[in-house]
Order: C-alpha cells, then sequence, then structure tokens
C-alpha cells in the first residue's frame, strides 16, 4: 500500500465523516498501523498538497489538512460507486463523449483519458469514449476545469446497431478481466470473513485496532476497482458476473468490522480546535 494511495482511503472512510480536518500527528499515528514511517507520511502529505488535493491550516506550531473542494468531489464520487445502491432500470441512452485535443497538450490529453476512465468510461474508437451512465455534467465539468472545452464534445445518443448492446459493451471493456478480478478478490477475503464471523459468534474479543487495520484494507483494496469497473447496469452485465458476490462480501464483511474500526480511528483523531479559541 502506497502512503499517498492509504491517505485517500483514510480521508474518504473517516476522516471526510468528521469535518474533515485532521492533526497531521494524527495521520501519522493511524498510517503507522501499516507500517508507514512519519516520514514517509509527511512525504505523501506533501505531494498531495501540491498536486491540489488535499491543503493545509497552521495553528499555532500545530498543521491541519483538509482535502480541497477538487479533493471532496473526488472522495464523494468515490463513496457513491463504493456504496452504490441498486441503479435503477437503464434507459439505453448512451453518453459519447470526444475530444480532439492537440499534440502540443498531450499531457492534458492524457490527463483527460484518466478522468474519463475513473468516471467509468470505455473507449470506443481512438478520441471516442462512451458510457451507459448519464455522465454529461461531469465531464463538463473536467473540461472546464482544464480549460479545454472548445476541445470536447459530449452526446447522448441510442445505439441502433449493428452490435447488440452486450456486444458493444464487450468492445469497451475486458469484463473477463473485471470478473477474474473480483473473483480473486473473493478468493482473498471470503476466508478472513468467515473467521472473524465465527469469532463474532462465539464472542471472542476483537481489538478496537485490529479492526481498524483489516477494514481499512478491505476499503484500500475494494477501492480499486473504481479504477476498473465501469459500473455498468445490469442490463449490460454479463449473466455470470462475480462483482454482484465480492458486493455482498465486502459489504458483509465491512459490517462486521465497522464498529471497531471507527472506535479506533476516533480514539487517535484530532481535529483543529474550535477558530474563536485558536485565535484567542
Amino acid at each position: 500500500m502506497k502512503p499517498q494511495s492509504m491517505l485517500f482511503t483514510i480521508y474518504g472512510e473517516y476522516v471526510r465523516h468528521h469535518g474533515g480536518e485532521i492533526w497531521v500527528g494524527s495521520l501519522t499515528r493511524l498510517m503507522g498501523e501499516f507500517g508507514m514511517s512519519e516520514q514517509a507520511v509527511r512525504v505523501a502529505i506533501s505531494r498531495t498538497v501540491s498536486q491540489g488535493w488535499l491543503k493545509a491550516r497552521k495553528i499555532g506550531n500545530r498543521s491541519y489538512y483538509s482535502m480541497t473542494p477538487r479533493g471532496k468531489k473526488r472522495l464523494d464520487e468515490a463513496g457513491a460507486r463504493i456504496y452504490k445502491q441498486t441503479s435503477a432500470k437503464w434507459d439505453g441512452k448512451w453518453c459519447i463523449t470526444t475530444y480532439n485535443i492537440p499534440e502540443k497538450q498531450r499531457a492534458m490529453r492524457d490527463q483527460f483519458r484518466k478522468e474519463l476512465s475513473w468516471m467509468g468510461f470505455g473507449m470506443l474508437a481512438n478520441s471516442v469514449w462512451i458510457s451507459p451512465n448519464d455522465l454529461a455534467d461531469r465531464v463538463k465539468e473536467i473540461a472546464e476545469s482544464y480549460n479545454i472545452t472548445d476541445c470536447i464534445e459530449i452526446f447522448t445518443s441510442e445505439h441502433i446497431g449493428i452490435s447488440t448492446d452486450k456486444q458493444l459493451v464487450e468492445k469497451c471493456w475486458n469484463l473477463d478481466e473485471i470478473n477474474k478480478a473480483y473473483q480473486e478478490f473473493i478468493d482473498q477475503y471470503r476466508p478472513q470473513y468467515e473467521k472473524l464471523r465465527e469469532q463474532v459468534e462465539k464472542k471472542q474479543e476483537i481489538s478496537d485496532g485490529e479492526c481498524f487495520v483489516e477494514k481499512t484494507k478491505l476499503v484500500h483494496e475494494y477501492r480499486k476497482f473504481l479504477f476498473i469497473d465501469p459500473s455498468l447496469p445490469e442490463e449490460l452485465l454479463p449473466n455470470f458476473w462475480v462483482g454482484r458476490d465480492a458486493d455482498d462480501l465486502f459489504r458483509n464483511y465491512y459490517a462486521l468490522l465497522d464498529p471497531g474500526a471507527v472506535r479506533f480511528f476516533l480514539s487517535v483523531f484530532e481535529s483543529a480546535p474550535d477558530k474563536d479559541l485558536a485565535l484567542s
């Protein structure tokens, strides 16, 4: 687990639900549970700040960090997808994004592609990306933030052939590879879940610290599917889709670990003092 990636997990899973700001000392203590040194944590924080995801606030000789608006939006998007509810029936519409970003802006073009992939778009052809989800407004926001609106076009369309919608999906996403990744997740975490459930049933004590480490690892690992699973509606999924079983396992294991994990986090968590108190 890389420190910078773990920062996003800690903020997304804990800090954003408790005021959004945390003392750097609390961060180093929490991430130290995963064997990360204070220096490694501070380097990761510095990089995340320089990339525009985190911002610092100094009170006395203490530094407190919170997500920037950009960071909060990313965490909200991730949370909505990780803890997704059953989606409504698909309306049959496709969101299509095309771009013509010049070679001199190659770095921007690559970054825009990464954003499209993160949102769940699949590449149908060179510079043509599609999604069955209504993501037009989000694409507009990203284009505006990167100042490339003159290079982007967005359409909403129906697919009328020649292939079927499911065949179209197969052209844009490797569902077999995603299924394989979900199966590997299940193979790794089901034995741990069964063991913990047995401990709970036998009323064996499980430390809050253990719950924090295991739950954070679980979320950290499951968060990786945000980068490969396009969150397709049920109508477009194959009959054999391991993602459903992986999601059930994630939710059940999460529910067992969550109470103790939150207690441990709160025992270490220190936010900034009241603003008026800090100024007095």
